[in-house]
């Protein structure tokens, strides 16, 4: 497929707001290709040369695309920014600029070639990778027509952001084959065993949907994490569930491990990011496993050297900056509360019941300074449970996670396999959890909170047709600490214009808008009925409770969950 082509399939997708009509339009897309061009052209449609769990970035700036405009187009810088402010989005000005001033060889590139072209430009490091970065780009948007300059710049920002995700692919894929949305739950199957959706394309439209079955677990690709449910008492619990295992809930980050003895050593968090450089002491602490390979899953919790006293969740995040994480990481180690394997010496367990797959792990390590084995009890009954929740909060902890003893591991929020109760029961006055909300947009600060420049936020949450919808503004909670993170983490993610994926009403259009890319945990007293906000439910005394860097906006709360979120 010639990439011209490729973007005009982007400029009609980009042009709906419908579900239905981009999935039939992704699907128009995968008609034309050939096999070749199936597994790179689905990162692209992303907005990237790689799955979502690869740490490939092209480290290029705005200022940089900017300076290639300037010398591509042969004009004045202030005439670019002039655009770029005015418009809000370079993939608009690469758009004019090559419109007016493009090279007369322009040329009929094909898609495999621009992936090409955009691996090349990612690849350069070192001294002098800036310059020839920027001559690249200058090279690749000569010879490209103009509505294929808009996409092509927008990837190399890490901006596409065409209103989709692996899902609607996925959708797209079973449209493909059936006309319909009927083989999704079977695709979605393969791709939470191992979450790469241009492999898993390319098996389906290659090789029929029957080859899935052969899809299987592999160490280095993520296995789509394990979710809870909500259930609102022990006694509901137990009479669900039956027996089940309760462990502590930990205020960590989410921490997924693949080993391959002298091969491999990766971490992903629950939104399939990357986050090895996170955790340097994981180099020598693999030299516990006895095993030639394994997945484990795990809460990394820091904790205090002195005291051994657990640590709160922000204070283990800080591992999460770019420099300075082996310092850090004497300041504040880390505790890899270990409660799950899924891959041991080339064999998938996630299809063992958790009652055996927690024998193997027990034989995979015994508790060190770094790798513990996290607590649990069995039961089968609820004032049993309800007493070892309650044990865990007086803790400090978050409640517990319950499991079913018998369950296979299954991703996502599917089923009743793992439930969670994170306040104590009995407390009134407040909702019997916290809401995981998608950050839209910010109003400014008046007032005494003028200097914090953010004064509430617009928060959103997922409708069932993976729309985010209104459920609240919240100001209470900004210190100003919180004020400037806000502004610093917003300062790449400001648009001029509502993103497609929103349902806003016109009173609530807030100051500034901003993609979907930051998630917040907010707690509140009540669930009302509301006519302004767009999920029909409103939060009543929001509060803002912490980031949750975690979180990617697909694993915020959605309507469907926040029915249940009821008053305690």
């Amino acid at each position: 497929m010639l990439f011209s082509a490729l973007s005009h399939h982007l400029s009609n997708i980009e042009a709906t707001t419908k579900r239905l009509e981009m999935t039939t339009l992704l699907a128009a897309v995968y008609k034309e290709l050939d096999p070749e061009e199936i597994q790179p052209i689905s990162y692209l449609l992303l907005g990237s040369l790689l799955p979502s769990f690869e740490t490939k970035e092209f480290q290029i700036s705005t200022k940089m695309v900017i300076r290639a405009l300037v010398r591509l187009g042969e004009v004045d810088e202030k005439n670019i920014v002039d655009k770029y402010n005015t418009l809000g989005d370079l993939g608009t000005v690469a758009q004019s600029v090559v419109q007016e001033f493009r090279s007369a060889s322009v040329q009929k590139l094909s898609t495999l070639e621009v992936y090409s072209k955009l691996e090349e430009i990612a690849n350069f490091a070192g001294s002098g990778s800036q310059e020839k970065k920027l001559v690249a780009i200058i090279e690749l948007l000569s010879q490209l027509d103009a509505l294929s300059a808009r996409y092509v710049t927008r990837i190399i920002l890490g901006k596409l952001r065409l209103g989709f995700s692996d899902m609607t692919i996925i959708d797209a894929l079973s449209w493909v084959l059936k006309g319909d949305k009927s083989l999704h739950s079977l695709i979605e199957d393969a791709f939470q065993k191992r979450a790469d959706i241009g492999y898993i394309a390319k098996m389906v439209l290659t090789k029929g949907i029957e080859s899935l079955d052969s899809v299987k677990v592999k160490v280095g690709t993520p296995v789509i994490p394990a979710l809870c449910q909500r259930l609102n008492s022990a006694e509901e619990i137990i009479e669900k569930m039956g027996e089940v295992y309760a462990e502590p809930k930990y205020d960590g980050t989410r921490v997924q491990l693949h080993y391959k003895r002298e091969q491999l050593l990766k971490t992903f968090t629950r939104n399939l990011e990357e986050s090895s450089p996170m955790f340097p002491e994981l180099a020598q602490a693999v030299k516990t496993l006895d095993c030639e390979s394994c997945i484990l899953d795990a809460e990394a919790v820091g904790y205090d050297p002195k005291t051994g006293k657990l640590m709160l969740f922000q204070q283990t995040m800080h591992r999460k900056r770019k420099h300075g994480i082996e310092e850090l990481s004497k300041d504040i180690p880390l505790r890899f509360f270990v409660f799950d394997i899924l891959e041991k010496d080339g064999e998938s367990l996630i299809q063992m019941p958790l009652s055996q797959r927690k024998a193997v792990l027990k034989k995979v390590f015994k508790d060190n300074e770094h790798f513990v084995h996290s607590p649990f009890i069995e039961t089968n009954d609820a004032t049993t449970l309800h007493e070892y929740h309650v044990d865990q909060l007086a803790k400090g902890l978050e409640g517990v996670v319950i499991k079913k003893t018998t369950s296979v591991y299954q991703s996502g929020r599917k089923g009743y396999s793992w439930v969670k109760i994170k306040e104590a029961e009995g407390t009134r006055g407040k909702l019997s959890d916290t809401v995981d909300a998608i950050v839209m947009g910010y109003f400014h600060a008046k007032g005494a909170r003028t200097d914090f420049g953010v004064g509430s936020l617009l928060l959103g949450i997922l409708n069932e047709k993976q729309e985010i919808v209104t459920v609240s503004k919240v100001g209470s909670g900004l210190s100003e600490e919180v004020a400037k993170e806000i502004m610093l983490k917003t300062k790449e993610l400001k648009v001029k214009e509502m993103p497609k994926t929103y349902q806003v009403i016109k009173n609530l259009i807030p100051d500034v808008w901003i993609t979907p890319e930051i998630v917040i945990e907010v707690a509140a007293d009540e669930i009302t009925i509301s006519q302004v906000h767009t999920a029909g439910l409103a939060l009543r005394f929001p509060r803002f409770v912490k980031f949750r860097d975690d979180k990617g906006w697909a694993d915020a709360t959605t309507l469907k969950e926040l029915k249940t979120i009821v008053v305690s």
